[in-house]
């Protein structure tokens, strides 16, 4: 019935009374029912007869001009954040009775207007661009089941993707929206931190560290994000390190630049294919008269590393520690690798990395002065095996940790930059790959406009999986 339609028009639909909200949750509910066992994307649905009568109340209650956009539209979350008395383990066995007493900040905002009908899967502790985990199992590929989606929002981007739900959120630390935005050809933000309110712990050992994880957003077009972002993000008097986002006057598409950053001076390694699809778009860009330049830059990807491993290792560490896990050795693989990282962390390395990272703020602000955005690849392989606990090799070469392969998402999550992965197509197995359109810090919409303008030429939400 809604098959084909966009967050818009099912919107307008419901405003002019075409469409009751109902129907509308019933019809994701039957996708859900009919695609998610093979896929796993969403793994848990609440009480689904309160939620039809609490849509039928959402219809008697309809006043038209008083309504938000997103009103009656359904969301399910990432199993990261608190809906009260549900489950909230983060796909670990240990915190199976980890039942909150309060919604999360985002969940709160949600009820206000949306229907909240579940969660989606994600990887353990959120760690790890491969949706899997030990208590709910591997999120698959939309377009190959055997591979995956992804992560660490590999369940949000396939749940979009099948269109099971209209949109979602998800979370990026180290490309968690970008990169299964990416294997689900779909469109996936990373905002700058602050511009959508979060609970933070408030952690002494984190004074003085920068915002490295965000909440985000992920649609299978920018204008269906769209609607979703501008209902999530803003100021929050619960959350003080939110902000409002300025209004930024942005230039047509072809007064636009582009700094290609390629393989970031031969220092990334990429599967082969990625970077080829990646150009073949910039071309097209520029036949429609966008300017791009191949840039080579100053920034030394080992000093990135080293920053953002120690900063990332610390935080994630400081975090482990509230859980009050009593079986560490039971944490998988990336997980643990983190916390005995952030463990060794000293005093000395932190303010290094904050070093480091000061002198790219400044870097990556005299690269702004002459380009609007900076691009590289939104993945460094193609969907893999979902059976893999975490990639090893980029071609033929060994990874030497289990996150290296994840290396090219950041120069964004370091330095605060908001970025969006939008679809570049696929390769001869189709599989599909992404590629990351990077802004200046705060210029959130302008990535926005940009990928809007972008879909009104790509048409990528135009190619769906056959799903099964």
């Amino acid at each position: 019935m809604l098959e084909t339609f966009s967050v818009s028009q099912i919107i307008s639909k419901i405003k002019n009374k075409e469409i009751k909200i109902v129907e509308v949750i019933n019809f994701y509910f039957d996708r859900i029912k009919k695609y998610n066992p093979k896929l796993n994307a969403i793994i848990s649905i609440l009480d689904e007869q309160k939620i039809i009568e609490y849509a039928k109340l959402k219809d008697k209650n309809f006043k038209n001009e008083n309504q938000d956009d997103i009103y009656g539209l359904p969301i399910a979350v990432k199993e990261l954040f608190d809906i009260k008395n549900e489950v909230t383990c983060y796909g670990y066995k240990e915190l199976l009775k980890n039942i909150p007493k309060h919604d999360s900040l985002l969940v709160n905002n949600y009820r206000k207007n949306t229907i909240l009908i579940g969660k989606t899967n994600l990887s353990e502790f959120a760690v790890g661009c491969h949706t899997t985990n030990r208590v709910y199992g591997a999120t698959s590929n939309v377009y190959d089941y055997s591979k995956s989606a992804g992560g660490s929002s590999g369940g949000a981007a396939a749940a979009v993707a099948a269109n099971l739900i209209p949109f979602a959120d998800g979370t990026d630390m180290m490309g968690s929206c970008r990169n299964p935005a990416a294997f689900a050809n779909i469109y996936g933000l990373r905002p700058t931190p602050g511009a959508i309110a979060e609970d933070r712990f408030e952690i002494k050992n984190l004074n003085g560290l920068p915002l490295i994880s965000t909440t985000g957003c992920l649609a299978r077009t920018p204008y269906d994000m769209e609607f979703l972002f501008k209902y999530i993000k803003g100021k929050n008097l619960k959350d003080k390190l939110s902000f409002d986002l300025e209004d930024i006057n942005i230039k047509k598409l072809s007064d636009l630049k582009i700094g290609w950053c390629i393989d970031l001076n031969d220092q990334y390694k990429f599967e082969d294919g990625i970077i080829d699809l990646c150009e073949n778009i910039l071309k097209r860009l520029q036949s429609n008269n966008l300017n791009v330049e191949n840039l080579k830059t100053e920034i030394n990807s080992e000093e990135l590393w080293f920053s953002w491993t120690t900063l990332r290792a610390k935080t994630l560490y400081e975090n482990f520690l509230l859980y009050n896990l009593k079986n560490l050795d039971e944490l998988p693989l990336q997980a643990y690798w983190e916390y005995e990282k952030g463990k060794s962390v000293k005093t000395n390395d932190v303010l290094k990395a904050i070093e480091i990272r000061n002198k790219y703020q400044d870097k990556i602000q005299k690269l702004f002065n002459h380009y609007d955005f900076l691009a590289l690849p939104s993945a460094q392989l193609f969907p893999f095996d979902k059976n893999l606990n975490n990639p090893e090799f980029i071609n033929n070469n060994k990874i030497d940790t289990y996150h290296r392969y994840m290396e090219v998402y950041i120069l964004s999550s370091l330095l605060g930059l908001p970025t969006i992965s939008v679809p570049v197509g696929f390769n001869d197995k189709g599989l599909p790959m992404g590629m990351q359109i990077i802004a200046n810090v705060k210029e959130d919409n302008k990535v926005i406009y940009f990928a809007k303008s972008y879909e009104e030429i790509f048409n990528f939400s135009k190619f769906k999986p056959e799903l099964m």
